[in-house]
């Protein structure tokens, strides 16, 4: 019976996280909301200013916990600048937790509050945070024949026309690499191979179009592409094999003890315009990828797995950086909570939002 209570505390190790992350979301959005209303008769890049502010600050909050609360060792290795740039940021895709690397390599350069996402179409109805991510500046789309190119060329140049900050975050994969699901992974490589294209073993054949228009859209914009490699260390079983990346709540639960991320920074220069030609140079960049994780996951000498090739550093973020953000918006919505009148509020925010949000979103990209 002490060893089922001692195991079932284990596993509530991200109950807190969570609840503290979700519970502080209707007051993050009435702050925001009061916020928009103010600045309506405003140019929009003072909009975009507070706006990033306060992004910046609900996502240091997540960083706490998905870096200081797990005590994850962040292991980074390239070159990352210290200084913001406007980028498009390429990387492999295997777990949910992939969308908060963004995050950590973005407070890094002191540019968190510009990470833009392009999303798949389905996560613009999750209640609150689907209609706010598209009012930050996230592009959602719709896959294959379905991907409306004009529509995410317009959100982009609004976004440039109001000088906003960009780090648009772009999966090219369209989907989870997850080697428990073995039909994907066999219908991207014969999809390679038909295509004339290498095959691929540790990420999907990637899709261009989303990568295209961003690059073609933001060219004279952009500084330049971070092309982002991530390993989960502690993803192989006792045969060797690639098991499924940890999800958000395995990493909560301090299941991960390292994270290795490998940047290569781009110039645009350096990267075709014509589609063709892109979908090809995008191709042999996840082929750099795949080696990288082949020799993560697969080198023959023991010593050479579980890190990428070159030096690493690593990088432990300041507690300056993330806990002053749990402190104010926790004590923000507990206040709310003590109150009968602020309850109400704060459940109406949940109930109503949500519908406003799902109303807007069908209505407008």
């Amino acid at each position: 019976m002490l060893l089922s209570l001692v195991l079932h505390t284990y596993s509530m190790r991200y109950v807190l996280p969570a609840a503290v992350m979700m519970g502080t979301a209707p007051t993050y959005v009435l702050a925001w909301g009061a916020w928009r209303l103010l600045s309506a008769v405003l140019p929009a890049r003072f909009y975009r200013e507070v706006d990033d502010r306060l992004y910046t600050i609900y996502q240091s909050m997540v960083l706490f916990f998905f870096e200081n609360y797990t005590g994850v060792q962040v292991i980074i290795y390239g070159d990352l600048p210290k200084n913001k740039e406007n980028v498009i940021y390429l990387s492999n895709h295997q777990c949910t937790v992939d969308w908060i690397i963004a995050d950590m390599l973005a407070i890094r350069q002191n540019a968190l509050g510009h990470v833009r996402y392009v999303l798949k179409d389905g996560l613009k109805w999750l209640p609150l945070y689907g209609w706010y991510f598209s009012q930050h500046g996230g592009v959602y789309v719709k896959r294959s024949a379905n991907f409306n190119e004009k529509e995410m060329r317009e959100k982009l140049r609004a976004q440039m026309k109001a000088e906003t900050p960009m780090y648009l975050v772009i999966f090219p994969e369209g989907t989870r690499y997850n080697p428990e699901i073995p039909k994907v992974i066999a219908d991207s490589q014969s999809f390679a191979e038909k295509e004339g294209l290498a095959i691929l073993k540790h990420v999907l054949t990637p899709r261009v179009k989303a990568t295209h228009v961003a690059v073609d859209t933001m060219k004279d914009y952009l500084d330049a592409v971070y092309d982002v490699t991530v390993a989960y260390e502690g993803t192989v079983d006792h045969k060797g094999q690639r098991k499924l990346a940890p999800s958000m709540t395995e990493f909560l639960c301090k299941e991960c003890p390292r994270v290795h991320i490998f940047i290569d920074r781009i110039e645009l220069k350096d990267i075709p315009e014509e589609q063709m030609y892109m979908r090809r140079w995008l191709h042999e960049r996840f082929e750099i990828k795949d080696k990288l994780l082949i020799e993560f996951y697969d080198a023959k000498d023991s010593k050479r797995r579980n890190k990428f090739p070159g030096k690493s550093v690593h990088s432990k973020l300041s507690l300056k950086k993330t806990l002053p953000s749990l402190l104010f918006l926790g004590g923000l919505t507990a206040s709310m909570l003590l109150t009968e009148s602020g309850r109400k509020l704060y459940v109406k925010t949940w109930i109503y939002g949500t519908l406003i949000g799902c109303l807007w979103v069908s209505i407008k990209p």
